[in-house]
């Protein structure tokens, strides 16, 4: 194969004849981030039933790994792209698949968070790899898009798969398990890729620079930090003073990329008026939906009493809609428009997420199957858009750095997602009114009243059951009407941003 090392005609690219086999690799990567993402979900219930988190701990669980991710994707995207996307890729791969176990054996919340914590430093080196070595494999933009669309729909897929194998697993074994089924997908990734990937990096890259990558840690975290404490208890000292030093870092890293010779991240690349509308577009959608995506498996089996697997199949319709909009979503937009498609996509999803606040304890399925194929098919589009256009605004030698942004982009959201709408779920749940006498605990999660109410006596347990599932789909409610809010905000902000962007033809 012709590597990225040396220089390639764009025939010799288009023909080469193992790059759809190559993206196969690559997509089993995506795979193994989504999946993982996705069971955690179904796993909370079993999570709290078995660990006894507090409320807030139950949260560090969910949200940790984006945390730790949005910190280090742009630092381990422009690694990639000085010591080898495909190393990176595959180290990546194995360290997540070798971190798994510990998520697999936590047995206390604290090792818990730790391990999460620990696999968003293996998954950091997954997403802004793979994409960039799509932007190396293919040089042809409608390839390039079919690929970005296939990669797209593989992440769309492993939501499906990630609910239903949880599921599946969880009726049949302990919630560990749910993280194992990382371990074969990592072992056939690292196997075949070995052989299959083409290695390509930046041919005069500069040095990685340490105080760049800690001062982009400490300033993601610092800062996601604050946000998600004053969400939940309101604005402190601490809370303010780690908000202060996050703020602090991430403006030393700019001013220190903005005079170094060659920068971790070109923050030229924000004066690209569609690669800056494309980062946000990711970011405010990730935000505004992520509060749904994480208390949604909750809702279907402590509100709706379905089972795992049950559960698992009922948030499919999310997936099979944006695996079909990812596959059309790059013709769609070079037959009408970039900003007209992502536009009508967020739409769509604003516009399901504001029916999903007539969600009751006993709602039918057809309505929540429904809302959900919609979001689907509008997440789909516009990702996929999104991702074409922020790959095809850059030098494919800078494709790891803009892959990163943009996932940093979407792992940035999906913890401020979950800190500021989850906090609201997790606010307004706290103050239900319980029965006499029950045990404080309740109050944390509603896991913990589901198992609470399982030591009680009939009466009292049913009472304390419908107060907390009453206010629990309360919280649910404010929180889609907020994300709403957001998504139709965004597809606005979109049309304008977006104005004249265009993908790229075939010559």
């Amino acid at each position: 194969m012709t590597s990225t090392l040396r220089p390639a005609s764009v025939a010799e690219v288009e023909k080469r004849p193992g790059r759809w086999l190559a993206l196969s690799v690559l997509v089993l990567a995506v795979l193994l981030v989504a999946v993982d993402a996705t069971v955690l979900g179904l796993a909370t219930p079993f999570i709290s039933e078995d660990l006894h988190p507090s409320g807030t701990q139950l949260l560090w669980i969910g949200d940790v790994y984006s945390f730790v991710i949005a910190g280090l994707l742009v630092s381990m995207g422009s690694l990639g792209d000085r010591v080898g996307r495909k190393r990176i890729l595959l180290c990546g791969a194995t360290a997540f698949g070798a971190i798994s176990v510990l998520n697999a054996y936590a047995t206390t919340p604290g090792s818990m968070i730790l391990a999460r914590a620990l696999l968003g430093v293996a998954g950091a080196t997954l997403m802004p790899a793979t994409l960039a070595l799509i932007r190396n494999l293919f040089h042809d933009p409608r390839e390039r898009s079919l690929a970005v669309g296939i990669w797209g729909a593989t992440a769309s897929a492993g939501t499906a798969v990630g609910p239903l194998a949880g599921g599946f697993l969880l009726e049949h074994f302990w919630w560990g398990s749910v993280f194992l089924i990382n371990l074969p997908v990592m072992a056939v990734l690292v196997l075949v890729g070995v052989r299959t990937l083409p290695e390509s990096r930046n041919p005069d890259p500069g040095p990685w620079d340490l105080p760049s990558v800690l001062l982009s840690l400490v300033g993601m975290i610092g800062v996601v930090y604050a946000v998600k404490e004053t969400a939940a208890h309101g604005v402190l000292g601490t809370t303010l003073a780690v908000g202060l030093l996050g703020a602090a870092a991430l403006y030393g890293f700019v001013r220190r990329q903005l005079t170094m010779p060659v920068p971790l991240l070109d923050m030229r690349l924000f004066r690209n008026r569609g690669f800056g509308g494309a980062v946000l577009a990711d970011l405010l959608t990730v935000l505004g939906m992520s509060g749904l995506v994480f208390f949604l498996s909750q809702y279907l089996q402590l509100v709706q009493a379905r089972r795992p697997f049950e559960a698992g199949l009922a948030e499919l319709p999310a997936a099979v809609g944006a695996v079909v909009a990812g596959l059309v979503a790059g013709s769609a937009a070079r037959r009408f428009s970039v900003r007209s498609v992502v536009s009508t996509g967020l739409a769509a999803v604003g516009l399901s997420l504001a029916a999903l606040t007539s969600l009751g304890q006993t709602t039918g399925y057809p309505v929540l199957g429904a809302a959900l194929l919609v979001v689907g098919v509008g997440a789909g589009l516009s990702f996929t858009v999104t991702a074409d256009v922020i790959l095809s605004s850059v030098p494919k030698e800078q494709a790891g750095a803009a892959s990163a942004v943009s996932e940093t982009a979407y792992e940035l959201g999906a913890a401020l997602g979950i800190a500021l709408l989850g906090s609201i779920v997790t606010a307004v749940y706290s103050t239900f009114p319980a029965p006499p006498h029950t045990p404080p605990g309740a109050h944390d999660s509603l896991g913990a009243a589901v198992e609470t109410a399982s030591r009680m006596a009939p009466a009292p347990a049913e009472s304390l059951l419908d107060a907390a599932r009453d206010s629990f789909v309360h919280g649910l409610h404010l929180a889609s009407g907020a994300g709403a809010a957001v998504l139709l905000g965004t597809a606005v902000a979109a049309w304008f941003l977006l104005k004249g962007q265009k993908l790229e033809n075939a010559d």
